[in-house]
């Protein structure tokens, strides 16, 4: 591991402490901020997948009634029974706090307070299917808008999980380990200006006794 380019005092040594110490915490809270992310991510996952599960059931409910019901009905009256939709739906966007990470809630509203009024057209020239398909994509709606948000959210967690981990291995394996080999590369230039100061003063005192043992033998 390479060593930081810096002059090695006292100063830039308490400088490095600091910073070490400020990337072993924020190397902590961010592995404790990735396993949370993580906890959270799985956990949506599973949901995401008995409920995609669930959704895809439906929605082939949904296609073996409408092919059945376009097998017993004209193409003509078919088209007629669902050209006007009777229920219209709004959906309203808004967002949650998940570890700073900001994923969608999608709301949604019928037009008419009878949810069940969804119907078209009246039942006499239609058939038992259509109208299976069309109360179970009634049903499915909320599920489908539902799994959305949960396919999103994972994809932001993902994400974010992601940068976590980068600035995780960034701390663990380059910064940290760089400030530590800097630290002990300036003590150790520290320790050895400092035997080589004492070293010389050790010279400057042999050389002051001898001055003065020879001034006294004079």
């Amino acid at each position: 591991m390479a060593i930081m380019r810096v002059n090695p005092t006292r100063m830039e040594l308490t400088r490095l402490k600091k910073r070490l110490k400020v990337a072993r915490r924020g190397h902590k809270l961010l592995k404790d901020k990735r396993d949370e992310l993580m906890k959270q991510f799985l956990e949506l996952v599973r949901k995401n997948k008995d409920l995609r599960e669930k959704v895809e059931e439906m929605l082939m409910r949904v296609h073996s009634n409408f092919l059945i019901a376009r097998a017993v009905m004209s193409s003509e009256i078919l088209e007629e029974s669902l050209m006007f939709p009777k229920q219209q739906v709004s959906l309203d966007v808004s967002t949650k706090n998940i570890m700073s990470v900001d994923v969608p809630v999608l709301d949604f509203k019928t037009q008419s307070e009878d949810e069940s009024n969804i119907y078209p057209y009246g039942f006499a020239t239609t058939s038992g299917e259509l109208d299976s398909a069309i109360g179970t994509l009634s049903e499915v709606l909320p599920y489908m808008l539902e799994l959305a948000q949960m396919e999103k959210s994972a994809q932001l967690l993902a994400e974010e999980i992601e940068k976590a981990r980068r600035r995780v291995n960034a701390l663990e394996y380059v910064m940290i380990p760089q400030l530590t080999e800097t630290i002990k590369y300036i003590t150790m230039k520290l320790d050895e200006n400092e035997r080589g100061t004492l070293t010389r003063l050790m010279k400057v005192k042999d050389m002051m006794i001898e001055q003065a043992r020879r001034a006294a033998a004079q």
